[in-house]
């Protein structure tokens, strides 16, 4: 069955619109949507597939660059020191980090030791009260390593603690079709996730490394993927539990859309945080090579995202991706319905979109 492509396209880009036709074709995608802006202005604004204009998606660890924008928002108005500690904001927190190395993941607290309950993962309380208890796994401020769930609630509760308001709220704030979880009575425009089966990679090949660690449940890294077990939960995203909690590390909710011009406006903006690199080399969790700026990644040899020297931006798992380059005025979003594992590299549709995107440029 062929599936059609709806939107608007400049013509100057034709070869972006080819390029997410060719993700359909390949059979890598079933409903998704891409979005460009340069300079301020959409060149670009595609749906495919069963979706419509206002469908959203589960954009994973998306979420992060999301909320680190509401974070540098607090930085320029004088509310929130990134090189302050922690504890200046969040009194009962423990560990000798600072707001800096909650957001480049050098706080050493990718994931919690002790066993979660089930239903932790929903209960932002609980969560909070045990990472601001935990040990870390290594000196703050020392190593780096991705925190793939734990993020959102050490850098939300520091923002709640600094705003008084939820990261739900401070999201709410950008104005854009932008959610952490979803309103019940938005639950229709969701698109539901599919997930393509992983492919291991072969021997020696990158991403070995991680895919035996992750076997391990005692390992750190498995910790932090499945602790708590809810993250184990058949069709999680789909769980209205998921959608009513605020996980803002991972369930935040969007499209393409929102996404180019979130970042298509911070491109068009003096943002040093985001570009300068905060963390770089390898990460004690992901086991390859990363690099992160206040709350942003930066592309590297784990996720070369973008050739932008100085793009900033985040992916998420299954192949979601925001970013911002400020040398190019650029705003990018892709969101997908099916999701596609690389434990290490480009996702298969970026690497058809993006050298697109910059080829019209």
């Amino acid at each position: 069955m062929e599936l059609t492509v709806n939107g608007h396209c400049d013509p100057a880009f034709a070869a972006v619109r080819e390029a997410f036709a060719a993700g359909f074709a390949a059979g890598e995608d079933s409903g998704a949507a891409v979005s460009v802006r340069v300079a301020g202005r959409t060149v670009v604004d595609l749906w495919g597939g069963p979706w419509q204009r206002a469908t959203v998606v589960n954009l994973f660890s998306v979420t992060k660059g999301v909320l680190a924008v509401c974070a540098h928002r607090l930085i320029e108005r004088g509310q929130l020191d990134p090189e302050a500690p922690v504890t200046r904001y969040w009194p009962e927190f423990t560990a000798p980090a600072t707001v800096a190395d909650l957001l480049a993941h050098r706080a050493g607290l990718p994931a919690l030791r002790a066993a979660q309950p089930p239903g932790a993962l929903f209960d932002w309380a609980h969560l909070t009260a045990a990472l601001a208890a935990e040990q870390p796994w290594w000196e703050p401020g020392t190593a780096h390593g991705y925190h793939p769930v734990t993020w959102g609630w050490l850098v939300g509760e520091v923002l709640r603690r600094v705003s008084g308001r939820t990261p739900r709220e401070l999201v709410a704030q950008l104005g854009l079709d932008l959610h952490i979880g979803l309103p019940l009575a938005q639950a229709h425009r969701a698109a539901p996730i599919t997930a393509a089966p992983l492919v291991p990679p072969g021997p020696g090949r990158p991403g070995r490394e991680l895919l035996a660690a992750l076997g391990d449940r005692t390992s750190m890294a498995a910790l932090a993927f499945v602790n708590p077990p809810d993250l184990l939960t058949p069709d999680l995203v789909a769980d209205p539990r998921w959608r009513q909690a605020e996980i803002p590390a991972a369930n935040g909710h969007g499209n393409a859309r929102a996404l180019a011009e979130l970042y298509g406006a911070l491109a068009c903006q003096d943002l040093p945080g985001a570009v300068e690199e905060r963390s770089a080399g390898r990460d004690a969790v992901l086991l390859g090579h990363t690099r992160f700026s206040l709350g942003f990644m930066l592309p590297g040899e784990l996720r070369p995202f973008s050739p932008g020297p100085r793009a900033f931006g985040h992916p998420g798992a299954g192949g979601a991706l925001g970013f911002a380059d400020p040398d190019a005025r650029l705003g990018f979003g892709f969101t997908p319905s099916r999701t596609i594992t690389t434990l290490h590299g480009a996702d298969p549709r970026w690497q058809r979109l993006v050298p697109a995107v910059y080829s019209c440029l």
